[in-house]
């Protein structure tokens, strides 16, 4: 079997294992009243969601890792994946449990938040460079140059992962929106790295994505489960990890260009609204500004979907 049939075939059992598990979880967590609250100040057409089943990103952490199980997805970088993405999940899954417990959209404060994102990353990013030879080196976009940073890649790690994890945490407001854009970019890291050499870690990667795919069968609107934190965050990381396997960590913004944007725009609302009184957008992340403006909710997911398949393109490109 060639590389590109492996790749095809993990892909489809990923997806399909994906797809099993979230039907299964869907009527567990409706037993668990484990539903989403929507907060007062959102975009009022999110009302209808109230109740609509949350926390089913362990349903893409489960068939990701029995789907890695059953084709022996083993080395030291991909268990520096998956321990990424089962890390932040766990945290993911502290803030969903909070918030279904209390019944409202408040969980761990975003201080818990940064402390345990900054802690577990310190300890991902030092048990990466201690299980490599050339930890330090980052492949330059556009460019034949390799960076080497050296000392200071720990503090680059740590911010990678923490921004990553935040980032698509953010993102995920939307049904499908999240779930789909995962996908791309794990999807992008898979094809890159194969035409690196990593083998190994883009069959991770095509698990990754797979499982977004599988997911998103139900995650797409009108939504029958959302992933939460637990799934976000763990993404997040997740792919932040894949992009340190594969020495494409500066590849991430640009393929994640819809991630960076989302955060991005929180971060700018929230400056101009102290420094002025007045806001650019009309909420929010990002999606929510355009949810406003007067485009449909699925409509505003599938733009961002083909932004991060053009961007995607052009960080290929680069390589």
């Amino acid at each position: 079997m060639n590389d590109i049939s492996k790749l095809l075939l993990v892909l489809a059992m990923a997806l399909m294992m994906s797809a099993i598990c979230t039907s299964l979880a869907i009527p567990i967590l409706k037993r668990k009243q484990a539903g989403q609250s929507i907060r007062d100040e959102g975009p009022q057409s999110h009302k209808k969601k109230e109740g609509t089943p949350t926390i089913g990103g362990i349903a893409i952490l489960i068939a990701i890792g029995i789907t890695a199980i059953a084709t022996k997805q083993f080395s030291p970088d991909a268990g520096f994946i998956g321990i990424s993405l089962i890390a932040f999940g766990l945290i993911g899954f502290a803030d969903d449990y909070m918030k279904v417990k209390k019944k409202h959209n408040l969980g761990l404060r975003a201080w818990q938040k940064i402390l345990l994102q900054t802690v577990v990353s310190a300890a991902l990013v030092v048990y990466f460079m201690a299980s490599r030879s050339n930890p330090t080196l980052v492949i330059v976009p556009f460019t034949d140059r390799v960076l080497d940073f050296s000392n200071y890649y720990l503090l680059f790690g740590i911010l990678l992962l923490v921004a990553s994890s935040n980032s698509v945490n953010l993102t995920d407001g939307l049904d499908g929106l999240a779930s789909g854009v995962s996908a791309i970019v794990a999807a992008f890291f898979a094809v890159a790295g194969a035409s690196l050499g990593f083998m190994t870690e883009s069959l991770f990667g095509v698990l990754i994505a797979g499982a977004c795919l599988g997911f998103l069968v139900f995650n797409r609107y009108p939504a029958k489960v959302f992933m939460g934190d637990t799934g976000s965050m763990a993404l997040g990381g997740g792919l932040a990890a894949f992009s340190m396997a594969t020495n494409l960590e500066l590849f991430l913004p640009i393929v994640g260009i819809v991630f960076v944007l989302e955060a991005l725009s929180v971060i700018l609302q929230v400056a101009s609204f102290k420094l002025t009184g007045k806001r650019i957008f009309k909420m929010a992340p990002l999606h929510h500004h355009f949810e406003l403006s007067g485009m449909k909710e699925q409509k505003v997911a599938v733009m961002l979907w083909v932004i991060t398949i053009i961007f995607a393109a052009v960080a290929f490109g680069g390589l």
